[in-house]
């Protein structure tokens, strides 16, 4: 833990936000380093029904885009002296998020206890209980 890196997955919402906080804290304690994960879910549709406008490539390739600006954003706001990583990955957030957790090289993960709202909130997986109950590592879920 002491050497490995801080994973703090974020989806941007001010929950997540309040999480980073706990992370920087985290990192300055041990001194390493933060990898910022956000999960950009993989757009499902069939070109045949033509229902979208563009295809589910070119809609997950704005979402990534619109998450990397998101991600400078926040940077540009982070006033730390920390080695700082980001990642941006494609796919389910909690098979991403464990992925990247259960690599060598994290030692913690930081992360929201929610930060989904409304019918969103109920239509899924609370993602920090299934990252807790599956990460190899330490997690601390922040509320």
């Amino acid at each position: 833990m002491r050497t490995r890196n801080i994973l703090w997955p974020t989806d941007f919402s001010d929950t997540a936000s309040h999480a980073l906080r706990y992370a920087i804290e985290m990192a300055n304690l041990y001194n390493v380093g933060i990898r910022i994960l956000n999960v950009v879910d993989q757009p499902l549709g069939d070109e045949n029904y033509m229902v979208l406008a563009i295809t589910p490539e070119e809609l997950a390739k704005s979402m990534e885009d619109a998450a990397a600006k998101q991600m400078h954003e926040l940077l540009a706001q982070l006033k730390t002296d920390l080695k700082i990583e980001t990642v941006i990955r494609r796919g389910d957030a909690v098979t991403e998020i464990l992925a990247e957790a259960n690599g060598e090289d994290i030692g913690m993960v930081v992360i929201a206890s929610h930060g989904r709202t409304g019918l969103s909130h109920f239509l899924h997986d609370n993602v920090a209980e299934e990252v807790a109950n599956k990460a190899k590592c330490p997690v601390l879920v922040v509320k």
